[in-house]
């Protein structure tokens, strides 16, 4: 089948790697003038810094992408197991590492809470692992008709029913770990799914299995050169590239079905079949002219963010690590000002990736690249973001500075939710719709329509979720809709 992907992100080069290793005709078109979407890569004065997610598990996956199109990952890209995954620094001084292996992360927390905390990781990480085993292939890597679809592995519902997967997250954790340290540092992850630890539902601990019990990845030239290694993979395996020409229609026969591509420059690419990786919304408005489905449109959307790229003369603070979390002192207070007040954090907890740390390349001699991110409310807080920006980055600044890091800034770029937006990022964020119950597995926007035949969307947006492991999931979701589409023709 002629397969037209609209959008080189992360979803739209694994479903290209996919199609292409099936034997699909497969052409992919991108606005920009290389690979990357989100998973970016900003350059200047000698300094270079991802412009998305910076944080990148489950490996296994990406292998797998670049399997799917006949390449070994180790061709195509560098990576290095980070120990410590992270530094987690609280408001009164103490600090943790993430450690690689179960047996020094049980040392870490018993030096640092006690011995009964200690004895409660390794039965924590059996539990995580389960979740996993029973998650991934019932509920995340699947292709769900509709909700029904859920009775189609009872097993794998009541195996999760049994783990606690539908208590909440805070209280499982806790469950587990007395010290409140611990228990911040084992449910922020809930954040990566648009949710405070305190409303997601247990379930999403896969997300910290991900970190903890698979672990955490630097890559030698950002994530973004995951994104080249993948475009580089599929173009060998025959993928058509044509960068620089943004998509502006997607276009249908008379009888509503897909029937190609066409770009800003006027060119038109015939298809069967169009994968389309920009957010799901705007593939409606923006490419098909019409309004999104409920699913896509409807709910709750995930936080925002602020993020700062610095590039810095100075001596990064002792102790500095790849990543590094520096805890507020508020918590539950913190995540009821971000999601149900829609204002920034009075005491926010903030990630400082401080790439140069394991790769010092990345700046200049004597300088340092920072990725400082912030959790701030989406389009939909109240946030007047033309009078808040030069105030957050003030404060993010003076914040930088009470922690030691360094302050004689040669490059910077702030990006803010009007940024994103600009970028075509549905409310001003790049983690699409909360992973609300209503909005997880058959409930999220799919990634088929049966209004547009040959339509199928990829990406953060639909199934199965966000981040790096779930977009790249999503690649192959996306090319098995469109062999059951060949299938039935």
């Amino acid at each position: 089948m002629r397969v037209a992907v609209v959008g080189a992100g992360l979803g739209g080069l694994a479903a290209a790697c996919h199609l292409a290793g099936a034997g699909h005709d497969v052409t992919v078109l991108e606005r920009d003038d290389g690979p990357g979407g989100r998973a970016g890569r900003w350059e200047s004065g000698g300094y270079r810094f991802d412009t998305g997610p910076t944080v990148l598990t489950m490996v296994d996956i990406v292998a797998d992408t670049f399997a799917a199109a006949g390449a070994e990952m180790d061709h195509h890209v560098a990576l290095r197991r980070l120990d410590p995954a992270y530094r987690a620094q609280f408001a009164d001084g103490s600090e943790l590492r993430v450690r690689a292996s179960r047996k020094e992360m049980t040392e870490e927390i018993r030096r640092v809470c006690g011995p009964r905390d200690a004895a409660a990781f390794g039965p924590f990480c059996d539990w995580l692992t389960e979740l996993h085993r029973v998650e991934m292939p019932n509920f995340i890597d699947r292709n769900f008709d509709s909700p029904a679809g859920l009775l189609a592995h009872p097993l794998g519902a009541a195996q999760l029913v049994r783990l606690g997967g539908f208590g909440r997250l805070g209280r499982r954790v806790a469950r587990h770990f007395d010290d409140d340290r611990l228990r911040r540092l084992f449910s922020f992850q809930a954040l990566y799914a648009g949710l405070s630890p305190f409303d997601a539902l247990a379930l999403y601990a896969v997300i910290t299995y991900m970190d903890t019990v698979a672990g955490v990845w630097s890559v030698e030239g950002g994530i973004n050169a995951i994104a080249r290694g993948l475009a580089d993979a599929a173009r060998r395996c025959g993928v058509q590239f044509q960068y620089g020409d943004a998509v502006v229609r997607i276009e249908r026969t008379p009888a509503g079905r897909v029937a190609g591509v066409r770009s800003a420059s006027g060119a038109r690419v015939p298809a069967d079949v169009v994968v389309a990786n920009p957010d799901v919304p705007a593939v409606y408005r923006e490419l098909l002219g019409s309004t999104p489905p409920l699913r896509a449109r409807r709910g709750q959307f995930s936080p925002s963010c602020l993020l700062w790229l610095v590039g810095a003369k100075g001596h990064l603070p002792r102790g500095t690590e790849h990543h590094n979390i520096h805890f507020g002192r508020e918590w539950e207070a913190s995540f009821d000002e971000l999601l149900r007040r829609g204002t920034t954090m009075s005491d926010p907890s903030i990630l400082v990736s401080a790439p140069t740390v394991t790769h010092p390349g990345d700046a200049p001699d004597g300088g340092h690249a920072l990725y400082v991110l912030e959790p701030v409310p989406n389009l939909d807080g109240h946030v007047d973001w033309t009078v808040e920006r030069d105030r957050a980055r003030d404060r993010l600044a003076a914040r930088l500075d009470d922690l030691g890091y360094p302050t004689e800034i040669e490059q910077e770029q702030l990006v803010d939710p009007l940024d994103w937006d600009a970028l075509g990022m549905e409310r001003g964020t790049p983690f699409a719709m909360a992973h609300r119950f209503s909005r997880t597995g058959p409930f999220r926007a799919p990634n088929v329509d049966r209004r547009i035949p040959g339509l199928v969307l990829v990406g953060s947006g639909t199934v199965p979720g966000v981040g790096v492991p779930m977009v790249l999931l999503s690649g192959r979701l996306a090319a098995q809709r469109v062999e059951q589409a060949a299938g039935s023709r």
